[in-house]
């Protein structure tokens, strides 16, 4: 008994994703006078580990291995103001996150410069390509591509100012992938696009099995 428990592998967890449904949505930058609350809804449905949802998520998965997949997070705020008499919900899109086939273990990637308004990732490999927004006093409008795994990102690269009373929505045009050599072209809407070499194709996402996830 004692030597099969010893020899028994770590234990296998079964994550699936719900349907999509309709949430209301109101886009970040509304005003009381563009604001249409009918018209306005976010694509959402729920993350299972084992039958128990443990996310909500928007938008569509990204397979970096046959194991680790990526996916937007769906967040329900309040926005009550403090004198409201009960609190109001509302929906946002928020960070990704990196799922765990095997695992089941669920990790918040930190992107860098990552502003859920402004950036638009679109994945290679494990690359995110976006635009992103510095946080730094100077501010600024980065063209930016993050590694899984990776400390600092690939690409950093200052391409317009932040912030911009009368900016373009989107902000960016999605990032174009080109596999061989690996490159990236980024673009602000109405500005003029640049295209940025990736070195450095080795993953540096760490795949294995976690003791306090079995």
């Amino acid at each position: 008994m004692g030597n099969s428990l010893l020899a028994a592998g770590p234990k296998v967890h079964t994550v699936t994703l719900g349907p999509y449904h309709k949430v209301p949505y109101t886009q970040p930058d509304a005003t009381p006078d563009t604001k249409v609350d009918e018209t306005s809804s976010l694509k959402v449905r729920p993350l299972f580990v084992d039958d128990r949802q443990k996310e909500w998520t928007t938008g569509e998965i990204h397979d970096v291995t046959d194991r680790t997949f990526t996916v937007r997070r769906a967040l329900r705020l309040n926005d009550a103001l403090p004198n409201d008499a009960a609190p109001h919900w509302i929906w946002q899109p928020g960070p990704w996150l990196s799922v765990d086939r095997v695992t089941g273990h669920i990790t918040v990637l930190h992107l860098p410069d990552f502003d859920f308004t402004v950036s638009d990732v679109v994945w290679f490999r494990d690359y995110a390509a976006y635009c992103g927004i510095s946080t730094t006093a100077k501010g600024g409008l980065f063209a930016v591509v993050a590694q899984l795994g990776a400390r600092r990102p690939v690409v950093q690269k200052q391409i317009g100012k932040w912030p911009e009373a009368d900016h373009f929505i989107p902000v960016c045009q999605p990032a174009q992938w080109q596999r061989l050599p690996t490159r990236v072209t980024l673009k602000p809407t109405g500005g003029e696009s640049a295209t940025y070499d990736v070195v450095g194709t080795v993953s540096l996402l760490e795949e294995g099995d976690s003791s306090d996830e079995q």
